[in-house]
């Protein structure tokens, strides 16, 4: 193996507490970790520091793995970016069933293929104004493609939760729960059991709803996020702390009401 792509198969990307990407490390004990895409472990990040934690039962003797691509691909694309990537084929048991790959492109072909390239053309905005045209963009696409996706298509997901972005950093708080609601579901299908994505999607739902008064359902979302988070990142992680703080304001609001 050339040092490049040494580097590119053994690197993780390293992420902040709402999981968005902020850079790349070597982790050498860790790259000796398989992949599988329905792992039994994930990796989550506090600063620089990872941190492994169990998803699932794990007998005496059983290996442990993570999985190296985003499992809300379709298989077609997971398995392409592995062999591009790190020069294997899966076949695990979710490759082989080609589980859940008819709801994730689910709806018309023509509709999907444009949010696609949509979503793969938003760069992170670095201004309001570049994150208002964001907002405008995806506005007009989740309207004219009404009742032509399912917001169960993956690619109509990355657009709610694009503009869910969007809206929460032009403070849009309403708007953002709007689209942000409309992902839990998804989010529940795609990433059942423990998975990190969906505690963090649940947390800043429940945050919005906190944001809006709707006290007892907040509640609810940021019980549903606790059971996810204590697990994926554990008691002592520093997003899980801030999770128990909006927790109990939520407990105290509704106790005075």
């Amino acid at each position: 193996f050339p040092l490049f792509l040494q580097v590119t198969c053994n690197c993780f990307t390293i992420s902040n507490g709402e999981m968005q990407d902020i850079g790349v490390g070597l982790y050498p004990s860790m790259s000796l970790l398989n992949h599988s895409c329905d792992p039994n472990c994930v990796i989550v990040f506090e600063g620089y520091q990872l941190l492994l934690h169990s998803v699932q039962e794990i007998q005496i003797g059983e290996e442990l793995t993570i999985s190296y691509v985003e499992s809300l691909m379709p298989t077609r694309e997971r398995q392409k970016q592995l062999v591009r990537q790190y020069c294997f084929e899966c076949d695990c048991l979710l490759c082989q069933n080609q589980e859940k790959d008819a709801e994730k492109l689910a709806g018309e072909d023509h509709a999907w293929k444009e949010v696609k390239d949509a979503v793969n053309e938003v760069r992170y905005p670095k201004s309001k104004e570049e994150w208002k045209h964001v907002l405008a963009r995806c506005q007009s696409l989740l309207s004219s493609n009404k009742g032509h996706l399912p917001d169960t298509n993956i690619y109509q997901l990355k657009m709610l939760d694009c503009a869910m972005d969007a809206c929460i950093n032009l403070e849009s708080w309403e708007e953002a729960l709007c689209y942000g609601s409309r992902t839990l579901e998804p989010y529940r299908l795609y990433y059942p059991g423990f998975h990190p994505l969906r505690a963090v999607q649940l947390m800043r739902v429940g945050k919005l709803q906190y944001s809006q008064g709707m006290f007892p359902q907040a509640l609810e979302t940021l019980k549903q996020a606790y059971n996810i988070m204590k697990v994926t990142h554990g008691t002592d992680h520093s997003l899980m702390k801030v999770l128990m703080e909006i927790k109990e304001e939520c407990e105290a609001m509704m106790r005075i009401q």
